[in-house]
């Protein structure tokens, strides 16, 4: 069994609320799992207005399909959610 896993960590420029940044760090967790399959969630910056990390994994019998899907989501955050990525890492574990 391999897991993939990807941390991202990004800006969201003009928001001014925490409820504005919870929308959007949640059509981005949705999308994952609705194109995917992947599992997400806001795993750090919670409190910070402006800044979020998500962590993402999908577990396959692949370390080349789980780490494609984990680049064709990241992708997806790059051409359709309006955040600025600040560091994003993508790793596979076999257990």
């Amino acid at each position: 069994m391999i897991v993939s896993m990807i941390k991202i960590i990004f800006e969201i420029p003009d928001v001014g609320s925490i409820k504005e940044k919870r929308r959007v760090v949640k059509s981005i967790i949705d999308k994952f799992y609705r194109r995917f399959r992947m599992s997400a969630a806001e795993v750090d910056m919670q409190d910070s207005l402006s800044f979020c990390q998500i962590g993402g994994a999908i577990v396959s019998n692949s370390k080349t399909f789980g780490e494609t899907v984990l680049q064709k989501a990241f992708k997806m955050i790059e051409k359709e959610t309006p955040v600025r990525i600040q560091d994003m890492v993508i790793h596979s574990e076999e257990f």
